[in-house]
């Protein structure tokens, strides 16, 4: 059944009241400011007035309502300013007090030209947390420009995706969405310190730093020690047989990762004979003969239909799952059941189906924090609220 306005079913969020300022663009510093909207903090989104460019990808049924946009920037109020402007970058400094919480994506010496910086926010009177994702951390690159791409690259991201051997980029945008999670947990910590009464600190997110610690955690292998004792990529991620297995009519995936998986598969296709066998008798050695466990996997799977192994390996206790496009996610027995994709009515844009909010606090959702809205809806309020008039963008 379609929901109609923004909130669905569901509770409020621990950061209800929370008031966040986002000066942010395209997906790093949105996807920050989003987990906290769904958290439930109140997020004011300020945009140059052709707006942040994600608005323009192609595949919206307006020009400034792409698909990527509305889920980026779902519950929050857009404000359009010109910044170039004077007398708008003084209202916007008179706003901080307003806020929480400031976050942006700038290079810093573009932040500091319109006072996002924490000298700037003390002399204008706010205590907010000051929330910087940036390419660079400081450093010789630090005023360099970054994108997920050129993070995927330069923090072994792409090597790893490549095995090693041709890079290749990771089919989402794993830099920027890793770093606005970073950003948004280091937000919540941020907050939580000074409610205990810690000294007040700015957070800065550097995105080759964070998808460096993030790829490296299981990839560094022999590289972990020094001098190394073999070489860098986990076996087990990076055998070129890791895919999900061909069934008899489809395809799924099926992980035979412990001993007690490997015995009960064993025991279902008549093969208990390998159970001795030490190139498979433990986990030590399976990752060790990683192709050869995947290739006779794969000679096995390809036996029986996609539902009849769903039903066996069900029965087992194997953990496997069915191969879905992202247009079944909508028909999922799980998704579906827990109305992860129900259609909501958006004021502009029609029916749209986007994910909710996936917390769950004492096992209930929380309240979905609304739509994206039209370039500068919330102008007028927002210069209302602050007392003062902004110059014509």
């Amino acid at each position: 059944m379609e929901q109609e306005g923004g909130a669905g079913p569901g509770s409020n969020g621990p950061l209800e009241g929370l008031r966040v300022l986002d000066l942010t663009s395209t997906m790093s510093g949105p996807f920050c400011t989003l987990l906290l909207a769904q958290l439930g903090a109140l997020v004011d989104k300020i945009e140059p007035p052709v707006g942040d460019v994600l608005r323009r990808v192609p595949g919206g049924k307006s020009a400034t309502m792409s698909p990527i946009f509305l889920a980026f920037n779902a519950g929050k109020r857009s404000i359009s300013l010109n910044l170039g402007v004077e007398s708008n970058r003084e209202l916007l400094r008179r706003s901080f007090r307003s806020y929480d919480v400031i976050v942006h994506n700038m290079r810093p010496s573009a932040a500091g030209r319109i006072g996002l910086t924490q000298t700037a926010l003390s002399e204008a009177g706010s205590d907010a947390v000051l929330c910087e994702i940036v390419g660079y951390g400081p450093g010789p690159f630090q005023d360099q420009p970054a994108y997920d791409d050129t993070i995927q690259a330069a923090s072994g991201m792409a090597w790893v995706q490549g095995n090693g051997a041709t890079p290749e980029y990771v089919r989402t945008a794993i830099a920027d969405k890793t770093a606005g999670i970073y950003a948004a947990l280091a937000v919540c910590a941020e907050l939580s310190g000074r409610a205990r009464g810690r000294a007040a600190r700015a957070v800065k997110i550097p995105m080759l730093e964070t998808l460096a610690a993030f790829t490296t955690i299981e990839q560094l292998g022999g590289l972990t020690f020094d001098p190394p004792t073999g070489p860098a990529l986990y076996a087990r991620t990076a055998s070129p047989e890791r895919r999900p297995y061909a069934t008899a009519d489809g395809y799924i995936s099926v992980m035979i990762y412990t001993d007690r998986h490997w015995r009960a598969f064993l025991a279902e296709i008549g093969r208990m004979d390998l159970i001795i066998d030490p190139r498979f008798a433990t986990l030590a050695g399976r990752t060790s003969n990683i192709d050869e466990v995947y290739e006779f996997v794969a000679e096995q799977v390809a036996e029986r239909t996609t539902d009849e192994w769903v039903q066996t390996l069900r029965r087992i206790d194997v953990p496997h799952a069915r191969v879905n496009s992202l247009g079944d996610l909508f028909e999922d027995l799980q998704l579906a059941s827990v109305k992860m994709f129900a259609p909501r009515s958006h004021p502009t844009e029609g029916t749209l189906r986007t994910a909710r909010p996936p917390f769950l606090f004492d096992d209930e959702p929380l309240a979905d924090p609304g739509f994206a809205e039209q370039l500068g809806a919330s102008t007028a309020a927002f210069i209302a609220e602050h007392c003062t008039v902004a110059a014509e963008s």
